[in-house]
């Protein structure tokens, strides 16, 4: 697997086209943290990822999902008391139209 190879402890993928929000364990032990549309019945479009190794997992305090372009975790740092936070997030492109793109940033 790339992260491994690579070494990374946090991997943000995005146009994963998941939808809902929520976690999922793999069997090799990383841990996929997913955020989508939030309608049942949504396209399969756009979809955040954040993958976390073992070690970033065991750090991990928590997380949110903030609709089919953003997610955002915390993780414990080795200084006490001072968390790390990670966004991964899915830009629209400047074709989109401008509710889409301000709807994004006030999000952000």
């Amino acid at each position: 697997m790339e992260m491994r190879r690579y070494k990374l402890s946090v991997l943000g993928i995005s146009e994963t086209h998941w939808t809902q929000a929520g976690q999922k364990r793999l069997g090799t032990g990383e841990m996929l943290l997913y955020s989508g549309h939030e309608e049942d019945n949504a396209p399969h479009t756009q979809g955040v990822v954040l993958m976390l190794s073992k070690v970033a997992r065991n750090a991990l305090v928590g997380w949110e999902s903030h609709g089919s372009r953003i997610i955002k975790a915390s993780f414990k740092t080795k200084k006490e008391g001072i968390l790390m936070n990670i966004i991964q997030c899915y830009a629209p492109t400047n074709d989109s139209n401008d509710d889409i793109k301000d709807q994004f940033y006030e999000r952000l």
